[in-house]
């Protein structure tokens, strides 16, 4: 349980990347002892933005141009995730001087307000967004709840979606839970009614499915949609943007079981784990082929955006899944590995690895580095948006997962670091607009502290005698711990630093004196319950546990 900005408690799941962190803070922790990166004073608390009250209200004083390109940058920053209107009809409520209803008029501002929300930061922009996103939330507020309609899913639907690129997570949840009660209201989730009607329905039904299963798989909750499962049949004349909701909604499902299986349950069996594997391998092999090929020349920039971002959404989803399904395993395969670092073992007591749980983690390491890689190429393309609400989430949970392998090895993978240092740097740019993606930037530095740490303490380790050991330094870090291979790095210039540590120095380390710990409890207590990989040993989290005492750095942004 976290707490929210009033000090409620709200629900994280072991599913949740949130989850994740904290199991490795205390990891990290036991293994190089207190570090900005596992002493954190608001890990209690949830990250959250505050709701904006100085929006004046103002005369609609934005041009159609103006309203157009936002609408544009609309449909991009939902692609492969979102599809409840075409492109013809909410350009026909834009062109409408009189609205036919308040309903239709409060979709076309939340829409707006998207892809403002999305747009480069820039004063226009900004304001749009927030004058229109504030217009279309009074509509919606406004007798819109006493009775369930197509508009109203549609709208709470994306009033779900905004709140999530404007850090208000527990918001988007509850706007979520409207819109998937009132499409239950209307009957979408019975596949009977569904396929008795026109394929805009089944749009918006797979749509509610995809963002709420999407949600509540980042935050580790329980779905609104799980156990309505119409069987949605896919169109295969259908739209390129069709295609890409029916694959992203298929995957959704299968994501849904995943955690059901695996986070819900006392074990996490491999064969359950590789069933999945073989899902979602069954499932790649259904996509069209639109999705996996690059635009037409012939589209226009937009369009051509749109198709890249929205392929880009699906392929992200899927390697997060499989990042789900495979976590687990890879926090034993690295905690075994690091307990083998840690200490000398006799060659027949040296703790083995299970086969198939190694497998699985490597997978769980390769989903991150293709998901990074993937996401590198677009951003070097230039055509990340401006706020990426769900991409930074896919981001951080990769980067915890590289990060983690980069800490349980002594030897450096350029692919890892690669993929690692591309994850800081994309979350940096997202960061100038998003609260949420300048905390996971600002963790992921004091991660990248701890990795550099890590490495130092196992070449000192390394390098150890018993008989000999630097008696005098200029460095104020702990004497006993300096190598001369310290002395060296000390004195390279900047660009002979790996990756990693120069992000590292952007943060001071946390180093005041000399840490007295255990780096590994003795291994058959410590590993006496993973046999059958025992959840709620290894993903129960310490919520609740006052941590330790830390100083806080100023200007410091709290929560997770």
């Amino acid at each position: 349980m976290l707490r929210n900005r009033q000090g409620e408690r709200v629900y994280i799941g072991k599913a949740a990347s949130l989850s994740f962190l904290q199991l490795l803070r205390d990891i990290f922790s036991q293994q190089i002892g207190p570090s900005q990166f596992s002493n954190d004073s608001h890990r209690e608390d949830m990250l959250e933005t505050e709701t904006p009250h100085d929006i004046a209200v103002l005369e609609d004083s934005f041009s159609l141009d103006q309203k157009v390109a936002f609408m544009e940058t609309y449909f991009i920053a939902t692609s492969g995730f979102i599809h409840v209107i075409s492109h013809s009809e909410a350009m026909q409520i834009l062109n409408e001087t009189t609205p036919s209803s308040e309903t239709r008029a409060a979709l076309s501002d939340v829409m707006i307000a998207i892809g403002a929300q999305s747009c480069k930061a820039n004063p226009t922009a900004m304001q749009a967004e927030r004058f229109f996103f504030a217009r279309g939330q009074r509509k919606a507020f406004t007798s819109m709840l006493v009775n369930p309609s197509l508009e109203l899913v549609r709208l709470f639907l994306l009033m779900s979606f905004y709140m999530l690129g404007a850090c208000r997570r527990n918001a988007a949840f509850m706007y979520l839970g409207i819109a998937s009660r009132a499409a239950a209201a209307l009957g979408l989730h019975n596949a009977e009614y569904l396929a008795a009607t026109d394929v805009s329905k089944s749009r918006i039904w797979m749509s509610v499915c995809v963002l709420d299963l999407l949600v509540s798989s980042i935050l580790g909750r329980p779905s609104a949609t799980a156990t309505l499962r119409p069987d949605v049949e896919g169109n295969a004349t259908g739209s390129i943007s069709y295609g890409r909701l029916n694959a992203s909604y298929r995957l959704s499902l299968i994501l849904d079981d995943i955690i059901a299986r695996l986070y819900n349950e006392k074990s996490a069996p491999a064969d359950v784990a590789e069933y999945f594997l073989r899902e979602l391998n069954k499932w790649k092999s259904d996509l069209p082929e639109s999705l996996l090929s690059p635009p037409s020349m012939t589209d226009e920039s937009s369009l051509a955006q749109e198709h890249i971002i929205g392929s880009l959404h699906v392929a992200c989803s899927y390697h997060f899944a499989v990042i789900v399904v495979t976590r687990p395993f890879l926090v034993s395969v690295l905690s075994l590995r690091l307990a083998r670092l840690a200490q000398d073992f006799p060659d027949d007591q040296i703790p083995q690895d299970d086969p198939a749980h190694s497998k699985l983690a490597s997978a769980c390491t390769d989903s991150a580095m293709y998901m990074m890689q993937t996401c590198i190429e677009v951003h070097r393309s230039q055509l990340l948006l401006g706020n990426m609400c769900i991409l930074k989430a896919f981001v951080f949970a990769a980067a915890l997962v590289l990060g983690f392998s980069m800490f349980s090895q002594r030897q450096v993978d350029p692919g890892l670091e690669e993929a690692f240092n591309g994850a800081i740097e994309i979350l940096r740019i997202l960061s100038h607009q998003s609260a949420q993606a300048a905390h996971y930037f600002e963790i992921l530095t004091t991660l990248a502290n701890a990795i550099t740490e890590q490495r130092q303490r196992l070449t000192s380790q390394r390098r150890g005698s018993q008989y000999v050991s630097k008696l005098f330094t200029l460095d104020n870090n702990n004497p006993s711990r300096a190598t001369p291979r310290d002395q060296e790095t000390a004195l390279l210039p900047q660009r002979a630093m790996s990756p990693v540590s120069a992000h590292a120095n952007n943060v001071s380390l946390l180093a005041q004196g000399d840490y007295s710990f255990n780096i590994m409890p003795e291994m058959e207590s410590l590993f006496s319950g993973w046999e059958g990989m025992d959840l709620p040993l290894w993903d129960s989290f310490p919520f609740l546990t006052e941590p330790d005492p830390i100083q806080d750095r100023p200007g410091e942004s709290s929560g997770l």
